[in-house]
């Protein structure tokens, strides 16, 4: 839908000075401010005379606005992006509330709970299983002696004489309006409207205790170091009726003694003997299941790298397992017996004394084939 012109909105003609201008939207803004107009349209329509008084009221805005309408204002970024900024805070920030019109509803309503953050430390095999832990936290709890109240049994909070009940405290100021009056929250009670004189012994009058609980949390399988998991509505509790917040915790992964992580695939460096690569051989190979049985064919080369299907860890939001990499390297003895020293040079006759340079570095190879 095509964006209104701002003075059509303020019901100002294009030539109307500052005075018409600020005169107009004091009048409109009273009028259709939501704690006051009830219709179902009144918080659009009280943006829009926002937004509208914004940029008429701002020279430089308003001289780019006359230029080149609203397209020219999102070019020179002058707009308001009302997707981030509160219209009620703008227009507090520039009128301090009128008459204090829902200051103390928005100050003291509902609110969230802080979230809590806390983070737990897996083995490398636990990653391929997932598994059920018992976390430890520490929140705020409903204080059983006084039931949140505050107040020590017997007793009940009082009015508070700051406010008189009203949780909020008004000030009036001038400003260029006229007289305005600007609500905040009381200082004493803290907008509750009541103070609590004799406070709870075991809560020293906040109505929460802070506890130590034990919550069980699963940990699905592939999860990975860095890994966050959010359990709803585990963190502190809310202000003024407010849900609690949530728990993030993070996961923290302890390297492995061979094996290596390549997002769901799992790398294992091994060592066969020249023996083996040369003749081939049959082996056992340690994966994140138990032995795999792995035949390394005859002519196998350092570098050469075997792939053990559906043996990596599982994808942590969707079906199926990453694979293992076995990336063979030869190890050459440095060691060995005179009778394995006849044994080499009776083979180093026959296989002679020929060297060819190598076109590709034996990294680059492995790169491709871990990069594939």
């Amino acid at each position: 839908m095509a964006k209104r012109d701002y003075y059509e909105i303020l019901g100002v003609g294009k030539s109307a000075n500052q005075d018409e201008i600020k005169s107009a939207f004091r009048n409109l803004a009273r009028k259709y401010h939501p704690d006051v107009n009830k219709e179902p349209d009144a918080e659009e329509r009280f943006k829009e005379i926002n937004e509208a008084f914004i940029v008429l009221s701002d020279e430089e805005k308003r001289s780019v606005y006359d230029r080149y309408g609203h397209e020219g204002l999102r070019n020179a970024g002058g707009m308001p992006d009302w997707n981030t900024v509160n219209p009620f805070d703008i227009f507090e920030q520039f009128f301090g509330g009128l008459g204090g019109f829902g200051s103390r509803q928005r100050r003291n309503g509902p609110r969230r709970g802080e979230d809590l953050y806390a983070s737990i430390t897996l083995e490398f095999n636990e990653t391929s299983t997932g598994l059920d832990h018992e976390l430890e936290i520490t929140r705020d709890e409903v204080c059983e002696r006084c039931n949140s109240s505050g107040a020590e049994p017997g007793t009940n909070p009082e009015t508070c004489n700051t406010c008189k009940g009203r949780g909020e405290v008004r000030q009036v100021r001038q400003t260029f309006l006229g007289s305005m009056v600007q609500v905040g929250t009381c200082p004493d009670c803290g907008g509750a409207g009541r103070v609590v004189t004799h406070k709870c012994t075991s809560c020293s009058g906040r109505g929460y205790e802070r506890k130590k609980l034990t919550k069980p949390i699963s940990v699905p399988a592939g999860v990975d170091n860095g890994t966050q998991i959010r359990v709803s509505g585990e963190g502190q509790p809310g202000l003024n009726g407010g849900p609690r917040g949530n728990l993030y915790i993070e996961i923290k992964v302890k390297p492995h003694k061979f094996f290596r992580r390549r997002k769901d695939d799992v790398l294992l460096d091994l060592n066969i003997n020249i023996a083996q690569a040369t003749l081939g051989a049959e082996i056992k190979v340690p994966s994140l299941y138990g032995d795999e049985k792995l035949v390394i064919p005859s002519g196998t080369q350092p570098g050469k790298v075997f792939k053990l299907r559906h043996k990596g860890i599982p994808h942590l939001r969707s079906n199926g397992n990453g694979n293992q990499l076995v990336i063979i390297n030869v190890d050459i003895p440095t060691r060995i017996s005179s009778d394995q020293r006849k044994l080499f040079e009776q083979l180093a006759d026959t296989l002679g004394s020929e060297v060819l340079p190598q076109e590709r570095s034996f990294l680059d190879i492995l790169k491709d084939i871990l990069s594939g």
